[in-house]
């Protein structure tokens, strides 16, 4: 399997029969097209978490018109802007979608903000999570008793679920933000602690990778932490 990161929360993870594309907002290395490239006759599934202009480029409709391509996106993303020729499949939370290209399988959780967050069951059992904008949402720093008690209770309550279905993953990509001042790997750590994670990507660090990438601080329960903070890093996982 090889993990590349594109931009924001974007990822491509190569499978030996499919690839699969995380929340695709620009790819300004052309990591994409390599990739692709490399490998004409693998099926491509596009996961879209939702809505945000960061998270969804309606350019993906246009990208791998050579490749059989599947959809996988939030239902909060406007059917209107969807091409009606598209192989899609839209997901709400708790939804699930079996016998996608390379034999995975798809569960949508919720999210503390716009749309879902995906657990992906690989062929071999191995699961991937992409959480999306899943996050303690809140500033420490800057937000009232009130608003810090009501983020936890919002994440704890997709996290709780997740780990109760989930308790190990092969891997999971979640946000890590330093907009959020003392707290911003709050988050990372709660999810961490919750699940035995073995590999650990931060993204939507907003171009703080220095800052989003002091692994020792939140990410000890991962067996490995990566920080792909440079569209088209790769890194290779067995």
């Amino acid at each position: 399997m090889k993990v590349t990161y594109l931009d924001n929360s974007g990822f491509v993870i190569t499978l030996k029969d499919a690839i699969l594309v995380f929340d695709y907002y620009r790819d300004p290395s052309h990591a994409l097209n390599k990739i692709l490239g490399d490998k004409p006759d693998a099926p491509v599934v596009f996961f879209v978490s939702h809505r945000h202009p960061d998270h969804y480029n309606p350019g993906i409709y246009e990208i791998a018109q050579n490749h059989r391509r599947v959809y996988v996106m939030s239902n909060d993303v406007p059917a209107m802007k969807i091409p009606s020729t598209l192989e899609v499949q839209g997901m709400s939370v708790g939804d699930y979608v079996e016998s996608l290209p390379g034999g995975i399988s798809v569960r949508a959780y919720g999210s503390t903000d716009a749309g879902v967050s995906f657990l992906v069951t690989l062929a071999d059992g191995r699961k991937i999570f992409h959480g999306g904008d899943l996050n303690d949402w809140h500033w420490q720093d800057e937000s009232t008793i009130k608003e810090v008690e009501e983020a936890n209770a919002a994440f704890m309550k997709i996290v709780n679920r997740v780990a109760s279905d989930n308790p190990e993953m092969f891997m999971a990509m979640l946000a890590v933000d330093p907009r959020q001042g003392s707290d911003f790997a709050r988050g990372a750590r709660i999810f961490l602690d919750k699940v035995k994670v073995q590999n650990f990507f931060p993204m939507h660090f907003n171009g703080r990778a220095d800052e989003a990438c002091t692994f020792m601080e939140y990410a000890s329960n991962a067996v490995k932490s990566y920080c792909l903070h440079n569209p088209g890093h790769s890194i290779e996982l067995d």
